[in-house]
């Protein structure tokens, strides 16, 4: 069994930068990939970013590629999200999300991850 804690929303300026960060605990030995979706009001889960327990493999979705920055950091067992230029498209809850399988063809489907955070909000406006 794998708990997934997220921390650090709040609200934000456009252009601003916020980060946010997914602990791990419990089981996760099985868990090969650890990223992030969002949940923005009246539209369809979509994924943010992923990124491979060796930290070798990182996936971005389009929308956010070049602005958004995922890692680990195992010594802290967290896989964090650096958001900068953020805009109000950005607006939604965000979820970390850990996986036992990574592919190349499906990582960016919420249906594939096995465990979920509880989800933090982020609000960026002026």
């Amino acid at each position: 069994q794998v708990q997934l804690a997220e921390s650090g929303g709040g609200l934000v300026q456009p252009g601003g930068s916020l980060r946010l960060s997914c602990a791990a605990s419990g089981s996760t030995s099985n868990v090969i990939g650890t990223g992030w979706f969002r949940q923005a009001p009246g539209k369809e889960r979509e994924f943010v970013a992923v990124v491979s327990t060796n930290g070798l493999i990182i996936y971005y979705s389009p929308s956010v590629k070049g602005r958004f920055t995922i890692s680990r950091d195992n010594a802290k067992s967290t896989v964090d999200l650096q958001m900068n230029s953020l805009n109000a498209e950005d607006t939604a809850v965000y979820y970390c999300a850990a996986t036992v399988y990574l592919s190349g063809s499906n990582y960016y489907l919420d249906t594939k991850y096995d465990y979920w955070g509880q989800g933090t909000q982020v609000t960026v406006s002026s």
